[in-house]
């Protein structure tokens, strides 16, 4: 079994996480990386003088040689990494809930079907409820953009990310691709790996969180060699939708700019390195509340056909929301600010105060239009 795991494995070698042989080799990279080292510095100390940043590259590299040297399993690093996530849970979010997984079973593996609104964040608290509640973490989709840095490619493989390989331009080429990546999930979740998947291609950076179809689709092509229907792949899958909600949202500025650039027809082109800017404020940037929510795994009732599935899907999703007090702040802005006409649907909390102000400085000294596309994504579901 354990050859024959092997070999299937190898056959996705190009777009599978690190296994554990690989791990101290990849490792030994990364305690050699000066840029790594830099960068670690940078987050931790960044509000140090340059100087004195520096100083201290030589003693982290030496550190982190230190660390690494007695993990040698993918596990092992996961444990390693643990500590620094739950710090930095901790340090960004006021409150952290997790609900849903004490009904579902722990001894199965699952495709976490998502919504998506951070880069990597949405990925990590996926992983941290996981193992606050003792279940084994999930293999991790993402899109070969992020490939480009490779120090961020190594640590998300060693942190068992597989590739989606979403820049091929040949529609031939793009559906052999897709079929193997349908094929390389099914394999995880028949071995016994959960699979964390985005319900979309990219973040919903509207935060209106809906289901694409062409993603169901592509997880559909694992049949069609052997002519299975979509219900039957799909609940051979076992999806349960998963939300992943914060209070606060560090990129929503960067969200919003980059919406109205796209809202007026400008071409929008990421500037180099603006996925890992991203990645990076998501990370580091205070989200207040946070809610992790597994829902119920999707009947084949729910899974007749693709528009079905993402139907039942989205429905599933919007049923474990909640709306915060800067959702509320938002409306009334947008009302009080911007005169926006409110639906008679929305009522105000009574028994908090909005907080106005603190979304004021949100968009402060930018743009009317981008000010208001920022306050319309915090608004989301209430207009």
């Amino acid at each position: 079994m354990q050859d024959t795991l092997k070999e299937s494995q190898d056959d996705y070698a190009d777009i599978r996480p690190y296994t554990d042989a690989e791990v101290a080799s990849v490792l030994e990279r990364l305690g050699r990386s000066d840029e790594l080292h830099r960068a670690l510095i940078a987050y931790r100390f960044g509000h140090w003088p340059q100087w004195m940043q520096k100083k201290l590259v030589r003693l982290t590299a030496w550190q982190l040689r230190r660390h690494f040297a007695p993990v040698t399993t993918v596990d092992a690093f996961q444990a390693w990494l643990s500590h620094w996530i739950n710090a930095l849970v901790e340090s960004t979010s006021s409150e952290v809930v997790i609900t849903g997984l004490d009904q579902l079973d722990a001894s199965q593996s699952y495709l976490w079907l998502s919504n998506h609104r951070d880069i990597a964040m949405d990925p990590t608290l996926i992983g941290y409820a996981l193992m606050q509640s003792g279940w084994p973490t999930a293999r991790i989709a993402i899109g070969d953009n992020l490939l480009g840095n490779s120090v961020l490619a190594d640590l998300m493989k060693l942190n068992k990310s597989f590739i989606v390989k979403r820049s091929i331009n040949d529609r031939r080429e793009k559906l052999r691709e897709f079929q193997r990546l349908s094929g390389y999930i099914r394999h995880s979740l028949d071995h016994g790996h959960s699979v964390w998947l985005a319900q979309r291609q990219g973040r919903a950076k509207d935060n209106l969180d809906y289901t694409d179809t062409a993603v169901l689709k592509m997880l559909a092509l694992s049949g069609r060699e052997e002519k299975i229907s979509f219900i039957d792949t799909m609940s051979a899958l076992r999806p349960v939708p998963v939300l992943v909600q914060f209070e606060w949202d560090p990129c929503d500025c960067l969200k919003a700019r980059e919406l109205v650039a796209r809202e007026k027809g400008i071409p929008y082109e990421k500037r180099p390195g603006e996925d890992t800017e991203s990645i990076l404020t998501g990370l580091r940037g205070q989200k207040g509340r946070i809610r992790i929510c597994f829902g119920q795994p999707l009947s084949e009732g729910n899974m007749t056909d693709a528009d079905c599935m993402a139907q039942a899907t989205d429905a599933e999703i919007e049923s474990m929301k909640t709306y915060f007090p800067v959702n509320f702040a938002a409306v009334r802005l947008l009302q009080q600010d911007f005169g926006y006409s409110v639906p008679a649907s929305v009522v105000y909390p009574t028994d908090i105060e909005l907080p106005l102000n603190q979304l004021r400085a949100r968009y402060h000294g930018q743009p009317d239009d981008v000010a208001v596309r920022l306050l319309k994504n915090y608004a989301a579901g209430l207009l």
